[in-house]
């Protein structure tokens, strides 16, 4: 077999919904980031292949893995890769945890309920912040928010891609028992455009994920790297501009992307967002404190008030999605009309 690059659908990091070692991160973190993404890519990229055996495809996804833990040097991708981590002292469990994910979107194709995809997420997103957090150094501590916002971007990115990854994989992410719920079925996916039944469903779907960003909300403020921070508030801003979308409109008949003039004004408000935070942070605190908000602008007692002003975060996280939640009568949660105008520029 040929190296594994050679596979590669040709998507790169600045093709993706959301910013991956944009300039907000500090030059010395990208490295390993980038090595961490070009890794994963061409993984996803071979689970995803629309002609490749899956016995073939289940064989690269193993050789990856043999690559990390320099048992081959045939993917050059694994070879940066593990390169990166030993340089930076850190573990291959992220992108194995992820290889596991990748090998089952070649064995699995359809998912109980929202507990079953979301165990999918445990392996094939939370795993990609978590990577990030600890080139940063960052504590474990931020991990349940993280995995809050990563699944809930691995679940936007199911949604937009819903009816692509039917046609092409027959791969459905969408929970079958809200399918059930709906009153419709997978092959309501196929259509030019999603009944009624199948609209209710989806948008039933974003709400959910709605909710299940709005658990990673206080993740900028968790982290100390200033520019992580900045770069997990604009992610977060996005998020929740494309859950919105997609609790109104039509995946399989709409424009559910957003468009670069308004990905630009949503990352600029996401930067101003995160820096007030960060500020009214420290200062509220410093504000409830002898020492004063001088004393509060200490890298050490600003990271310990962040982290004590998220009191059973673990706990939020860990429960959170119910089968409860998705019966029929579930709705999504406040849904924000679109403002005036932004119809014309998404």
């Amino acid at each position: 077999m040929n190296d594994a690059s050679t596979l590669r659908s040709g998507k790169g990091h600045r093709d993706e919904n959301f910013p991956v070692a944009s300039w907000l991160i500090a030059p010395r973190h990208r490295g390993p980031i980038l090595a961490f993404y070009n890794f994963v890519r061409t993984a996803d990229d071979i689970a995803d292949h629309a002609t490749l055996p899956a016995a073939e495809k289940l064989a690269l996804l193993d050789r990856l893995d043999a690559g990390l833990t320099g048992k081959d040097d045939s993917d050059a991708v694994a070879v940066r890769l593990r390169s990166e981590m030993t340089t930076h002292n850190l573990s291959p469990k992220h992108a194995q945890d992820l290889l596991a994910a990748f090998k089952l979107d070649v064995t699995k194709l359809r998912y109980r309920d929202w507990d079953d995809l979301i165990a999918y997420c445990a392996l094939s997103a939370m795993p990609v912040g978590r990577f990030v957090c600890d080139v940063h150094g960052e504590s474990r501590d931020c991990w349940p928010a993280n995995d809050a916002l990563c699944a809930a971007l691995q679940i936007i990115n199911h949604l937009q891609d819903c009816q692509e990854d039917y046609r092409n994989l027959d791969r459905v992410y969408i929970p079958q028992d809200m399918l059930a719920a709906c009153g419709t079925t997978v092959e309501a996916l196929d259509a030019p455009q999603a009944s009624p039944q199948l609209l209710i469903c989806l948008h039933r779907l974003a709400g959910h994920t709605e909710r299940l960003l709005c658990e990673s909300d206080d993740f900028p403020v968790l982290i100390n790297d200033w520019r992580l921070g900045l770069e997990v508030s604009v992610i977060n801003t996005l998020a929740h501009r494309l859950t919105h979308i997609l609790m109104q409109r039509d995946p399989l008949s709409d424009r559910v992307h957003l468009s670069a003039p308004t990905v630009a004004g949503f990352t600029i408000a996401g930067i101003l967002r995160g820096t007030s935070r960060r500020f009214g942070r420290r200062f509220s605190a410093a504000s409830q404190k002898p020492g004063g908000a001088a004393a509060s602008l200490l890298p050490h007692s600003a990271s310990k008030t962040r982290v004590n002003a998220l009191t059973g975060e673990k706990d939020r996280m860990r429960g959170f999605g119910p089968r409860s939640e998705i019966s029929e009568s579930s709705e999504p949660p406040h849904p924000n009309p679109l403002p005036s105008g932004e119809r014309e520029v998404l």
